[in-house]
């Protein structure tokens, strides 16, 4: 008798993509992360695209990779996703020496970390709520500026 399969942790509108191993710190590795956090996915790409840090390539790799498995392995809409969780842990450190002068050495250590990321799908109505939101907000911050130009 074999094992009973084990369930998804996933939803139904989720895809996720791991990369392990990635040299790197996982502080800096997670620095990145937190950019990408909560945005939609296209929007994930493009900042990561033109992000200064040498781990933005790695982590541009694991989005697109988790983008392609909810396009291709369940069926998502592209346009609606957006960037669920991006969780950083550290993997190991590689421990090297360096030699230095009378004789004496010193450690280097040589960080890797590992990357998980979860897109999931919005709902239609969930989108037109977020966008009449923003809306909204622009509408109160203006209403503000003009309240307070009246009292001066």
């Amino acid at each position: 008798m074999s094992k009973q399969a084990k369930k998804s942790r996933l939803k139904e509108t989720e895809a996720f993509a791991k990369a392990r191993y990635i040299r790197g710190s996982a502080y800096k590795l997670n620095l990145v992360a937190e950019m990408i956090r909560g945005k939609p996915a296209g929007r994930a790409m493009v900042e990561l695209e033109f992000s200064p840090k040498r781990v933005a390539v790695e982590v541009r790799k694991v989005l697109a990779s988790a983008i392609a498995n909810a396009e291709n392995n369940h069926n998502l809409d592209v346009d609606r996703l957006y960037v669920k969780e991006a969780t950083v842990g550290r993997a190991f450190i590689l421990k090297r020496f360096h030699t230095r002068g009378r004789g004496r050495s010193s450690g280097i250590e040589k960080p890797y970390a590992s990357l998980t990321i979860i897109v999931g799908e919005r709902d239609v109505n969930e989108t037109k709520a977020k966008a009449k939101k923003a809306k909204g907000s622009t509408k109160a911050a203006k209403g503000k500026a003009e309240k307070k130009a009246e009292e001066k």
